[in-house]
């Protein structure tokens, strides 16, 4: 789970940084999810802390990730940058949670974890449902897809000691597939557009 906690800071990281390099080129749309600064916390501190608090199975990490991506999709003019991925980031756990998990804290909790106030929780969650167009299902399919994306951008950044035939523990509890078992079950992947 730590890999993984790192895997997706080191994407974001990226994702940010190269859109903060192409920010003068981009007309981009104002937004409460856009801070006047950069928060003073990294964003692996920030997925740490989040982690550590958050108390959602594994796969709502993926799960924030796949929201994430569509959320990019959608909102061509809202890129991620260092201005806005701690609150995208909080509120596609907050999403992912509440979807995904049985159990969950209210958004005063999230909002106490992610830093901001549960009015602008509140209102993040909303903006960030719209701007996904309300599509929050997905299915096991996809969800494999982006566990073989993820376990592959991990197998590099990470090299492991041995290599496993299983997912590693990207939403273990979900999907403990191996990965040409998803590969036979759909002809095409789908392969996350979230990367520089």
């Amino acid at each position: 789970m730590a890999n993984l906690i790192n895997l997706l800071a080191s994407l974001l990281q990226r994702v940010a940084e190269s859109n903060d390099l192409n920010h003068s080129l981009r007309t981009q749309k104002l937004s409460i999810f856009n801070g006047l600064i950069r928060p003073g916390i990294s964003i692996q501190q920030y997925l740490e802390r989040i982690f550590r608090y958050a108390n959602c199975s594994p796969s709502c990490y993926v799960i924030a990730y796949v929201y994430l991506d569509r959320f990019v999709k959608k909102q061509p003019l809202l890129p991620i940058d260092s201005f806005n991925v701690h609150r995208l980031l909080i509120t596609s756990v907050l999403v992912s949670i509440k979807f995904m998990d049985d159990i969950c804290y209210n958004n005063a909790y999230y909002a106490k974890v992610g830093g901001i106030s549960t009015i602008e929780m509140n209102l993040l969650e909303v903006d960030f449902l719209f701007g996904l167009g309300f599509q929050l299902n997905v299915t096991p399919n996809t969800f494999c897809d982006y566990c073989i994306y993820l376990q592959t951008e991990m197998m590099m950044e990470f090299p492991p000691v041995f290599s496993s035939p299983l997912v590693p523990t990207i939403g273990a509890d979900h999907c403990s597939i191996k990965e040409d078992d998803c590969q036979s079950q759909h002809q095409h992947h789908h392969h996350p557009q979230l990367a520089v």
